[in-house]
């Protein structure tokens, strides 16, 4: 595998990708230099590989990653794992801190390593990522619960990074900050299980609802007697992606008076593709604020899926006011970096338009 980059520095290249579970500043996976601008790498067991290589050139973080020509985030790369001879080129890459202004990055605050969740006699940590001039005020802000934390803000994060805390430096440039992000780590093993409704649903019945009432009725009273947040439905959301999403959108119809704003990104709707006939989200009427997001490149079911649903939620439009935002972005695929992408039109939309 060889590279050639218009751009080069003296920062090492790595190659990150499905064969490494997406681990940034991977020694095993760093680059041979073999001049200015050329890099070569060889895989040591081409038999261990996946039939398809998924990956991308990296500097060691996701905030130095490869561009395209045009200076915009590029879809992961894909080669057969059987082509020995495969030649990229990179002509341009992220630089890093010059992306955002270091002193608009929010406060990061790990609430606890091991938050008890009495509902399923288990801990998880908590973290909180308050606007950067948080303490230099006494403003109350809105909040926005979000799974699989270890996702969100993580520079090596195994599986990539939403990168949430760049986003909102950026969005704080343009006065788009003020929202109180709490960050909930996921359950390992036993995600998909927190994460399933708790009725019968293609992967069996599982601890939804315990999860859900752990979000609205231990954390959230707990983070707005320590923080300075509006407490109101109308100031509250939650979401999350995949399986993340499924579990925001099961809270969401549980809890209709808690949560008015959800961000949902690529929702595992095959779990349940009737989820709003199974649960009593609309029996008495909210008005909600729905962002939605999948991408054309997930899947057959993803963009399909993700219309029905929000042809249904127009539909309970009837009894409540709903409004919809619905974005496909079709080269979409399944993975953090993606998802970081639409969360600053997500947080701009659900709330500052």
């Amino acid at each position: 595998m060889s590279l050639t980059t218009h751009e080069d520095s003296d920062l090492p290249v790595y190659l990150a990708g499905n064969f490494n579970g997406w681990k940034l500043s991977d020694d095993r996976y760093r680059m041979d230099k073999k001049g200015e601008g050329n890099y070569f790498f060889e895989f040591s067991n081409r038999h261990a590989l996946p039939p398809l290589l998924e990956y991308k050139y990296n500097r060691g973080t996701w905030e130095t990653v490869e561009l395209d020509m045009g200076g915009q985030e590029r879809h992961n790369r894909l080669a057969p794992a059987t082509q020995h001879r495969i030649k990229d080129i990179v002509p341009k890459w992220k630089q890093g801190m010059l992306e955002y202004n270091p002193a608009f990055l929010p406060s990061i605050q790990i609430i606890s390593e091991a938050f008890e969740i009495p509902q399923l006699i288990r801990t998880r940590r908590i973290a909180v990522l308050l606007p950067h001039d948080y303490a230099q005020s006494d403003r109350r802000y809105p909040v926005l619960y979000l799974q699989d934390g270890q996702n969100l803000f993580d520079d090596f994060a195994p599986f990539g990074s939403w990168a949430v805390d760049k986003k909102l430096a950026k969005l704080a440039e343009k006065s788009q900050h003020e929202v109180i992000i709490v960050s909930i780590d996921h359950a390992a093993e036993d995600r998909i299980a927190e994460f399933t409704p708790s009725y019968t649903t293609r992967l069996g019945r599982g601890d939804g609802m315990l999860y859900a009432g752990f979000l609205t009725e231990t954390l959230k009273p707990y983070v707005d007697s320590q923080f300075r947040t509006l407490p109101g439905r109308q100031h509250t959301a939650i979401g999350g992606s995949s399986m993340g999403g499924l579990i925001s959108i099961y809270a969401g119809l549980m809890y209709p008076h808690i949560y008015q704003k959800w961000m949902i990104f690529s929702p595992s709707l095959w779990v349940d593709p009737d989820i709003l006939l199974h649960t009593n989200g609309f029996k008495h009427p909210h008005d909600l604020r729905v962002y939605l997001y999948g991408g054309g490149d997930e899947g057959p079911s993803m963009a399909p899926g993700l219309r029905n649903f929000a042809h249904s939620l127009k539909a309970e439009g009837k009894k409540a006011h709903i409004e919809l935002m619905l974005s496909i972005d079709p080269k979409g695929r399944h993975n953090e970096a993606r998802w970081g992408e639409e969360f600053p039109q997500a947080i701009k939309w659900l709330f500052f338009s």
